[in-house]
């Protein structure tokens, strides 16, 4: 299977383009990051990757079809969405707020079954969640109701999960230990598409970097051909420099000499 968006645009106002002519396919079974500045369109692509937005023109495809006529349910059960903010109406569980990732799997009056709550226990020990399960969702620390929203997305079981800054929020040990598990996650079949203001953590964690600026993709490639001093500096604007170390291990700041002079 395959998820890709072709020539897509879109807008929220009239005569003012969000994204313009987008052409990107996500790594199968690979984690690819979505960088960008502010307003520089990541939230709207994941979002219409996942088919909350219809684009402008253009088109996004599944395997080949366009998702606007994929029904709802299977698409849910193909593409799970990790948001950025979520607030629930009524005071769920932790416990219930992962479970309803099996609701595209749920007839109008069926009940969870044993095996749907084998893979809620599953994603919430994967994330460390186990002992806050039946805490109320409120009232959780911000870093953890985004860790109980990727245990609800891994509970879904959908093929491809996209997520909205999920490392926002979270110290660097979560940050570690969620992606962590989302690339041990990769091989076993699942596809990622996360966008994030943290170009070390796609670096460090990305198999494939696609990167925007006011809108429009200036490139895509492996982390090691995007994440450099000169495309970074027209997404962000501002000048970076490059470190490494002994073995290799790379990282991009901003230009300490700028710094200095500030």
């Amino acid at each position: 299977m395959s998820l890709s968006a072709t020539d897509l645009s879109y807008s929220y106002i009239p005569g003012k383009l969000a994204l313009r002519d987008i052409t990107l396919s996500l790594a199968e079974s690979g984690v690819t990051f979505i960088l960008g500045g502010n307003g520089s369109g990541k939230t709207t692509l994941i979002q219409c990757l996942c088919g909350i937005r219809s684009p402008q023109s253009g088109s996004v495809q599944i395997d080949g079809k366009d998702l606007r006529r994929i029904h709802p349910l299977q698409r849910a059960r193909s593409i799970g969405f990790v948001p950025q903010i979520h607030e629930p109406v009524f005071t769920y569980s932790v416990y219930q707020v992962v479970l309803m990732g099996r609701a595209p799997y749920l007839g109008p009056f069926s009940a969870p079954q044993k095996a749907d709550h084998e893979r809620v226990a599953q994603a919430l020990q994967a994330l460390d969640l186990w002992d806050l399960r039946d805490r109320p969702y409120t009232q959780i620390s911000g870093g953890e109701q985004r860790l109980t929203l990727i245990a609800r997305g891994l509970t879904q079981g959908a093929q491809y999960l996209l997520m909205d800054e999920p490392d926002a929020h979270l110290d660097p040990r979560h940050q570690h230990d969620v992606f962590t598990r989302i690339v041990n996650l990769a091989p076993e079949g699942f596809t990622f598409a996360i966008s994030s203001h943290s170009p070390n953590n796609a670096l460090l964690y990305g198999k494939r970097v696609a990167l925007l600026a006011a809108g429009q993709l200036i490139a895509q490639g492996s982390p090691e051909d995007v994440i450099a001093p000169k495309l970074l500096e027209e997404a962000y604007g501002l000048e970076f420099e490059t470190i490494s170390d002994a073995s290799g291990l790379r990282a991009v700041l901003p230009a300490t000499r700028k710094l200095s002079q500030s």
